[in-house]
This record gives C-alpha cells, sequence and structure tokens, in this order.
C-alpha cells in the first residue's frame, strides 16, 4: 500500500517540463517537426555575465563632456579599393525581403543610413527600395544565389559570402508558399506561392580552395572595389575564421546561436550552434596568430541588445557588431499596441515566432498587403536610428568610464566575470580573482 500525502502538491519533471509535453504530443499528432523563426531561446552564457571595471586611481577616466572617445569603424581595408567607413560600430544584419515587408526592409536602410551605419540585403535579392534608401548596402551572396546578378553586386557597398548563420550552422533557409507574393516569386525565379527551402551548400564550391576561387571572381566582376566579407555561422570559430582569411576575406563576420532566424527547425535553433559569447575569443586569436587582427575586421552578431552588448563584444576584440531582431524590435516587432491582434493567434506580444507564416500584426514578417500598411517605414526608420544612437552613446559611455578615447580601444583587461562559465568562454577573470578555467594559478 502507497501512501501519498494530500497536502503535498504534484511535482512535475524538470526534463518531461510542460513544453516538452506538449511538443511530444503536437510530434506525434501531426507528424512533422516545428518550425519558427527568431532565435533561441534557452538559457546560455551571454554578455550579461561579463561587467567592466570603471577606473578609480589605478586607471583614469574620460570626462564625458569634454572628451572624445571616437566610435568610427572603416571595414574593408585588406584589399578592397573602396573600403567602407560607418559613423557607428553597430551594423543591420542581413535580413530578406521575402522574409521582410518591402516597408520593413525600406525601415532599415532609412534608419542606418540616419545613423551612419550599414544595411545588408539578406537572401533573396536587392530591393530598389532598400537600394534607395541605404547609403551602405552590404550584398548577401547566399547559396541560393536567389536574386542575384552582376548589376546588383556593382550596386552593393560590399558583398558578404554567407557559408553559416547562428541560428542554423550547417542548415539552410525556409521561405514557405504564403510568403511568395508575385514579387517575391519574380525576384527568386520561383513559382509563386510554394515553399521553397535554401541550399545550405554553394553549388559551385564545397572547401577553401574554391571559396578562394570565389572570392577572387568576385573581386574581378566588382573591379576590386568592394569589401568582400565571409559569414559563419558559431560553430568551429578557429578554424572557420583562419580559413576565411586565407582564403582572402576582407571582413569576417561571425554570428552565435542567439542571432535569430525567418524560419528554420525549432531542434535547429535550440540544439546546434555555440553562444555567441563562446565564439569571439577563438575567433580572435585566430586572427592574432595570422597577425591579421584589426587588418581583417570581426563584426560579431547574435543576440546583441543594448549598447553594453556593443562594448563587451568589442572589449573582447570584435571591429564592430550587427544586430537583427533588436532591429526589428526596434522598428515595431512584437509590439503590445497589437496585443490584440497576437492573441487571436494564439501568441502574445513578445513571444511572437511564428514569422514565415505570413501573418504579423505588425507588418514586419509578412508579405500581406493589408497587414504591410501597419508600418510606416518613415517613423521606423526614425525609431530604428533612435536605438542606434542610444546604443553607440552607451557604449562610449563605457568606454569613457574605462579611460577609453576609442571603442577600439576596449580591452579584455575591462573586463570581469560573474561565472565560471562566462569566465572561460570569454577567457577574463571571475570577479574578484586573477583566474579563469584554463589558467593557471588563482
Amino acid at each position: 500500500m502507497t501512501y501519498h500525502n494530500p497536502h503535498t502538491p504534484p511535482r512535475k519533471s524538470t526534463t518531461f517540463d510542460d513544453y516538452t509535453l506538449a511538443e511530444i504530443r503536437r510530434a506525434a499528432a501531426t507528424g512533422i517537426y516545428d518550425i519558427r523563426g527568431a532565435g533561441t531561446k534557452r538559457r546560455v552564457p551571454h554578455f550579461d555575465d561579463l561587467l567592466f571595471l570603471g577606473a578609480s586611481i589605478s586607471r583614469y577616466p574620460l570626462e564625458g563632456y569634454r572628451e572624445k572617445c571616437d566610435t568610427t569603424v572603416t571595414l574593408g581595408t585588406r584589399f578592397a579599393k573602396k573600403p567602407i567607413t560607418l559613423k557607428t560600430p553597430i551594423t543591420i544584419a542581413g535580413m530578406s525581403f521575402g522574409a521582410l515587408s518591402r516597408n520593413a526592409k525600406e525601415a532599415l536602410g532609412r534608419g542606418a543610413t540616419i545613423a551612419g551605419t550599414s544595411t545588408t540585403t539578406g537572401d533573396g535579392g536587392m530591393t530598389d527600395e532598400e537600394r534607395g534608401h541605404s547609403r551602405t548596402l552590404v550584398y548577401q551572396y547566399l547559396p541560393s544565389r536567389y536574386g542575384m546578378n552582376p548589376k546588383d553586386l556593382r550596386r552593393a557597398d560590399a558583398i558578404e559570402v554567407v557559408v553559416g548563420q547562428g541560428a542554423k550552422p550547417g542548415g539552410g533557409g525556409m521561405l514557405l508558399g504564403q510568403k511568395i507574393s508575385d514579387r517575391v516569386a519574380e525576384m527568386r525565379t520561383l513559382p509563386k506561392g510554394i515553399d521553397q527551402r535554401s541550399a545550405c551548400r554553394h553549388p559551385d564550391w564545397t572547401g577553401p580552395d574554391d571559396l578562394e576561387i570565389k572570392i577572387l571572381e568576385l573581386r574581378e566582376i566588382t573591379d576590386w572595389e568592394k569589401p568582400i566579407y565571409v559569414k559563419v555561422g558559431g560553430a568551429r570559430p578557429y578554424y572557420d575564421t583562419a580559413l576565411a582569411v586565407k582564403a582572402g576575406a576582407d571582413v569576417v563576420v561571425l554570428d552565435g546561436m542567439q542571432g535569430g532566424t525567418a524560419a528554420t527547425q525549432d531542434v535547429f535553433i535550440e540544439h546546434v550552434g555555440m553562444p555567441t559569447l563562446a565564439c569571439i575569443r577563438p575567433a580572435v586569436q585566430a586572427l592574432q596568430e595570422l597577425g591579421m587582427h584589426r587588418k581583417v575586421q570581426l563584426i560579431v552578431s547574435g543576440g546583441i541588445r543594448s549598447g553594453a552588448d556593443v562594448a563587451k563584444a568589442l572589449a573582447l576584440g570584435a571591429d564592430a557588431v550587427a544586430i537583427g531582431t533588436a532591429a526589428l524590435v526596434a522598428i515595431g516587432d512584437n509590439d503590445p499596441r497589437w496585443e490584440e491582434d497576437y492573441r487571436k493567434l494564439g501568441t502574445t506580444a513578445g513571444a511572437y515566432d511564428d514569422w514565415h507564416e505570413g501573418k504579423d500584426p505588425a507588418g514586419i514578417t509578412t508579405q500581406d498587403p493589408e497587414l504591410m500598411t501597419r508600418l510606416d517605414p518613415v517613423a521606423a526608420g526614425r525609431r530604428l536610428a533612435n536605438y542606434l544612437k542610444v546604443m553607440t552613446l552607451e557604449a562610449q559611455t563605457i568606454a569613457r568610464a574605462c579611460g577609453k578615447n576609442h571603442l577600439h580601444n576596449l580591452e579584455p583587461e575591462d573586463l570581469c566575470a560573474l561565472t565560471m562559465e562566462a569566465a572561460a568562454m570569454a577567457q577574463v577573470p571571475l570577479a574578484g580573482t586573477g583566474w579563469y578555467p584554463g589558467k593557471g594559478g588563482f
């Protein structure tokens, strides 16, 4: 005979929590895997686990109202005839027309231009709205080759060869039929309304030697004017960075697993890749060992939210950062003003991630003509510019507090870690000590 105390509340499993149980039931009922957008929702070590050590007696701070702290960055100084100079080291990551509405793409271009930074096309080609409103536009060259043509390569200010993405390193993208409108179909040479999946590998090369040939082809097409970026998903950052440099890249873009996606398998988003924090130091180490740190620029993306995150990424050795999800929030994504509509979709503002369905109440991740009108690209562009301004000012404030007159003068010595995991990943001391895991002594 067993005895159960009626006053003891039922105990649920940590392993089989409510979400896991619901997913098992959904998989059993449908026989298909779950698809969603955005980035990982699990807790992983991140920039919040690091703190700056501001100046006191042993360090001399800068006076914010009198002493300058420079924020400019120049990208593509290795080989490009026309490297690009940005007023802030915060760039807009690649997000495609198709995944996003035309109004959203225009808003990103407008906001980036006001702030003096760059935006990026994403998969699917270059729209006239985006090119027309982006002072500095990076053209993504993906395995799909959707919308790719020499004319647009030459119209761009830089070219980003995408090998991998943080949300799905080793995996291709998805664009479901409900978002493939007449215009999207024409740009991508696809049938309207039919589900599309981008390839995970480039069709004409399989390794670093082929990548070197491809980069040379792109340089010849663009008369060696454009900086060539190589983007990799955070998985093996040391080797991938070293190989990208040896293949001739001007810039390496490193995307951690907190980076978002328009649509892929949930199991991919949550279980493949590495946290952004774990990716930076190995990539910097590769650049340093090759004598290329600051000569080949490093852009870090994946979960950047604030000026503090920007400053920490730069202190660990990055030259710039890229934001995607945060930029969408700035222009109006997951806005509580549309809460009633989010609830009709079975979700809530702040949790909506079914971007692939094309029903976004904010008019951002949709091709629905009626929903798109909800986003005013001019007003949204101003909001993005304001957000970029605040992030830049926050990063400057931190740099001055550490006694630095340029954001690039921040260094690992300015940081400490709150957890053993963060200390090991960032290779900075655990707070109150001079030690981090892997370093001898204490």
